[in-house]
């Protein structure tokens, strides 16, 4: 995305600059003093953080903010992206709980806008939108948000599912395998993810640079990952991507396998792949000593995947608001 003149950062008695790859540590630490007061289901890894500083379409000197105290302590963090061309840009932000009812997250959020809101008018694109997502149970953030003038467009559904119920028998039909991940080798997954996504609400393709993130990072387990293959042409038409996270068990009290990815090409649908994914997936977590099966839902998704995976036994635990901001 073109570059735009930088906007002023807050103030709030801090020392502000952009990130850089020294910084990585000392941003982690922010996150897990956030995370322990917050206690969200997931936050990020040091690896989440490590790949803001390998985006080619988003200069972490042009689109993240940091403040310092006077001890060199990171206490407050902004960031914006956006794909090129697109007219949606997401963002991440968060402040030092000791650093808190200040109105520092407040006007971070509003730095953010304005930054996002310069580069849409350099690449000449209107009607741009900012995009935060938050858990439902966080009510500083939403109110946060709420003041600044977003509003909730969507909601999105975390599910799990315990694996001592019995499994569905739910094998492939007839002409179709399953083949374990290569991370290495998953171009045609990379593929068929984004023409299975491509009607969903807000997504957005994933390029090589993207996908390749996807597929090494360090929680993603290939082995519980799989790709439906069409026998007679080896074409891939359907795959369900998993991963595991060793701090879940802090802040929900138990393992699970969790499915990131799940998606069928649109010809292909209807014939029961997903379904029998999702058992294969169950078999798989089950083996490697999983408790649970869990995965996330847009609860308006066209596909009816709600309805899928209430009857595959999943039920309810929390939801996550993805919230707006236009920057007219």
């Amino acid at each position: 995305m073109t570059s735009a003149a930088p906007q002023p950062y807050p103030d709030h008695g801090l020392r502000w600059r952009p990130l850089t790859e020294q910084d990585i540590d000392d941003w982690h630490a922010l996150v897990g003093r956030m995370a322990a007061v917050d206690k969200p289901v997931w936050s990020e890894t040091r690896a989440d953080l490590a790949e803001v500083f390998d985006s080619g379409h988003n200069d972490p000197q042009l689109t993240t903010a940091a403040g310092f105290d006077d001890g060199g302590v990171l206490r407050a963090v902004g960031r914006v992206h956006a794909n090129p061309g697109s007219t949606l840009a997401y963002t991440w932000g968060g402040v030092d709980p000791q650093w808190r009812r200040r109105g520092l997250g407040r006007d971070l959020y509003g730095w953010q806008a304005g930054c996002q809101r310069a580069r849409f008018e350099a690449a000449g694109i209107s009607g741009g939108v900012l995009r935060t997502f938050t858990e439902e149970r966080n009510p500083g953030h939403n109110a946060l948000l709420k003041a600044a003038g977003a509003g909730i467009v969507r909601y999105f559904t975390e599910m799990t599912r315990p694996l001592d119920e019995p499994i569905p028998e739910l094998p492939l039909p007839d002409g179709f395998e399953f083949r374990t991940l290569v991370p290495a080798g998953s171009e045609a997954v990379r593929l068929a993810h984004n023409e299975a996504f491509a009607d969903h609400w807000g997504s957005e393709p994933r390029d090589e640079q993207r996908w390749k993130f996807t597929v090494e990072h360090p929680q993603l387990k290939p082995e519980w990952s799989m790709a439906v293959v069409e026998a007679a042409t080896g074409e891939t038409v359907a795959y369900q991507l998993a991963s595991f996270d060793p701090a879940y068990r802090l802040h929900s009290g138990y393992d699970e396998g969790f499915t990131d990815l799940l998606g069928v090409r649109p010809a292909w649908r209807g014939r029961g792949l997903a379904p029998a994914l999702l058992a294969e997936a169950m078999r798989r977590f089950k083996a490697a000593g999983m408790a649970n099966a869990g995965l996330g839902v847009d609860t308006e998704n066209p596909s009816g995947a709600l309805g899928l995976y209430t009857r595959m036994g999943y039920r309810p635990t929390m939801r996550n608001l993805a919230w707006q901001l236009p920057l007219t």
